[in-house]
Parts: C-alpha cells; structure tokens; sequence
C-alpha cells in the first residue's frame, strides 16, 4: 500500500522508480494504480514526472 500524504509518496514512488523500475508506467502496472492519478497527487505539492531521470521532480 502507498502513502496517502503527499510528501511521503513522493519519497516512497521515487525510491521505488530508482530501485526497481525502468519507467513510471511500469511503476504504476506492478502497483495497480492509474498513473494520471498519481501525477495529479504530486501535483499537488508542486511535483512532476520527467521521463529523463525516471523521478518526479
């Protein structure tokens, strides 16, 4: 299970990309979670994925 807050999530979803998976969409598969639901919770708190580096930054 995810974090609910925001800044927690953020840690733990770019913990996880960094370690264990090549992409967001690949994330999201194995987690079972839309990826635009998780885009706007980082939004939120001014966050945003960048493909280059694999992390919401």
């Amino acid at each position: 299970m995810m974090p609910k807050d925001p800044v927690m999530l953020l840690s733990y979803v770019n913990t996880q990309l960094r370690d264990f998976y090549p992409s967001l969409a690949e994330f999201c598969a194995a987690m079972q979670t839309e990826e635009s639901d998780l885009r706007e919770k980082l939004a939120l708190i001014d966050y945003e994925y960048d493909e280059k580096t694999n992390q919401f930054v």
